[in-house]
C-alpha cells in the first residue's frame, strides 16, 4: 500500500512539475511591454532633468503564469507621473493595456512615454509646460491579460465591461457585456462581485487624482473598431443622456480640428454606435460629477480593419485581429498619435482657454444638435 502511495505521490510530482514547465514563459517573449516599462522605469530614475518624477503602485496583480526570468508571483500596477507636484494643477492620464490584445495601445505610450524623457532633458518648452500640468501614465492596466493573449483579465472577466453602471437602454448582444459565461468575450463578471482588481484600482486611483484640479484629460488607447481612428466620449450606456461636458468636449474638438485640419480622427460619442453595460470610463465620470470634479475621459480607438484589409493572412493570429503585424505598420501607428498627445498635454496645461468658457452653451448646443438631434 506505501509503495502504491509513493508511486502515486511521485506521479503527481512529476505532472506538476511538467505543467509548471509547460507554463515557465520568458516574460521577455510573451510580455515585453511589462519589461520595456520597468526598464523606462529606471531609466527615469537617472536621467539628469528637473522635472519631478515618481511613480506608483497601484496594485499587485496575482500571476497565474510561472516566467523563467521573472520570479515573482505578481504583476505591480504601475502609475508613472511626471510634472508639477501640486495638487490643484490640470491632469493629463493616459491609459493603455485594459485589453490584452490590444497590445498596440500599450506600445504607443511607452514609444510616447520614451520620446518625452528624451525630449526633458533638452527641450525647455517641454520642461516649462510641466511646470503647469500634471502627466499620468498607466501604460500597462491588464499585465495577465496580456501575458496570455486574452481581451480580459486573467479572471475572464472583460475590464471594460466590470464597472457597476447598467445601460439605461437596449445594450447590444453580448459585445454589450454579459453574465452568462466567463468563456463568452465581454462577460461582466458576476451580479453582486466586487469589480476586479485591476478596474478597482484604476477607477478608484484615477478619482483620488482628480480631486481639487480644475480639470482632468484622459486618453484611453484602444484598439479594433472599424477602418478609421476614433475618439469616443461618454456615455456608453445611453444614446439619448449627452455627457455633462459635452461643450466641453465639444470645444477640444473644435479647437484640435482647427490647429490640424488634415487629421483624420472621427470625434464621437460611443454610443453612437454601440451600448453596453459597466463601461469603466462612465463610472469614472459618474463618481467624479457626484464629488463635483471634472473629467473628461477620451478613448482612442485605433482602427484596426486597416491593418486587416492591407494584410488579410494576419487574421490567422489572434494578435491580428487588433494590432498591426508588420515591423513598418507598427512603427507608423507609433509616430501616428504623437500630435494628438502632445495637443491633449497643451490644452491641459491652457485648459482656461476653452473649459467652461464662456461661449461652452453655444458649443454645447452644436454637439447635441450634432450627435443626439
Amino acid at each position: 500500500m506505501s509503495t502504491f502511495i509513493g508511486t502515486v505521490s511521485f506521479f503527481t510530482c512529476v505532472c506538476e512539475a511538467l505543467l509548471l514547465n509547460a507554463q515557465r514563459y520568458s516574460i521577455t517573449k510573451h510580455l515585453p511591454e511589462f519589461t520595456q516599462l520597468e526598464a523606462l522605469i529606471d531609466c527615469l530614475h537617472q536621467y539628469p532633468f528637473a522635472t519631478p518624477f515618481s511613480y506608483k503602485v497601484l496594485a499587485n496583480i496575482p500571476s497565474p503564469l510561472h516566467f523563467s526570468d521573472y520570479t515573482a508571483k505578481h504583476f505591480p500596477l504601475y502609475a508613472i507621473h511626471l510634472g508639477t507636484r501640486s495638487p490643484t494643477a490640470p491632469l493629463m492620464l493616459f491609459v493603455g493595456g485594459v485589453h490584452g490584445l490590444e497590445r498596440i495601445g500599450s506600445q504607443v505610450l511607452l514609444s510616447y512615454l520614451h520620446a518625452i524623457t528624451e525630449r526633458l532633458v533638452w527641450d525647455r518648452s517641454l520642461q516649462h509646460t510641466l511646470q503647469q500640468v500634471h502627466l499620468v501614465f498607466i501604460p500597462l492596466v491588464n499585465p495577465v491579460g496580456m501575458a496570455k493573449c486574452y481581451r480580459s483579465n486573467g479572471n475572464h472577466i472583460d475590464l471594460m465591461r466590470n464597472a457597476p453602471v447598467e445601460c439605461s437602454e437596449k445594450a447590444a448582444l453580448l459585445v454589450g457585456g454579459h453574465r452568462l459565461s466567463p468563456h463568452i468575450p465581454w462577460f461582466r463578471g458576476q451580479e453582486g462581485q466586487p469589480m476586479e482588481i485591476e478596474a478597482a484600482a484604476l477607477a478608484s486611483y484615477v478619482i483620488a487624482q482628480t480631486q481639487h484640479r480644475p480639470v482632468t484629460l484622459s486618453l484611453d488607447c484602444h484598439s479594433g473598431f472599424g477602418v478609421k481612428d476614433r475618439l469616443w466620449f461618454p456615455y456608453a450606456h445611453s444614446a439619448i443622456k449627452p455627457f455633462p461636458y459635452i461643450g466641453d468636449i465639444y470645444h477640444l474638438r473644435d479647437k484640435f480640428l482647427s490647429t490640424y485640419p488634415n487629421h483624420n480622427y472621427v470625434f464621437e460619442p460611443q454610443a453612437l454606435h454601440y451600448l453596453c453595460h459597466g463601461d469603466l470610463w462612465d463610472h469614472i465620470s459618474e463618481q467624479c460629477l457626484i464629488q463635483q470634479q471634472s473629467i473628461l475621459p477620451l478613448t482612442l480607438e485605433m482602427g484596426s480593419w486597416r491593418w486587416i484589409k492591407k494584410n488579410p493572412l494576419q487574421l490567422r493570429q489572434s494578435l491580428g485581429i487588433f494590432n498591426p503585424m508588420r515591423p513598418q505598420r507598427v512603427q507608423r501607428v507609433l509616430q501616428k498619435h504623437i500630435v494628438l498627445m502632445d495637443f491633449l498635454i497643451n490644452a491641459t496645461a491652457n485648459y482656461d482657454a476653452w473649459f467652461k468658457h464662456k461661449d461652452n452653451h453655444h458649443y454645447q448646443q452644436q454637439a447635441i444638435m450634432r450627435w443626439y438631434s
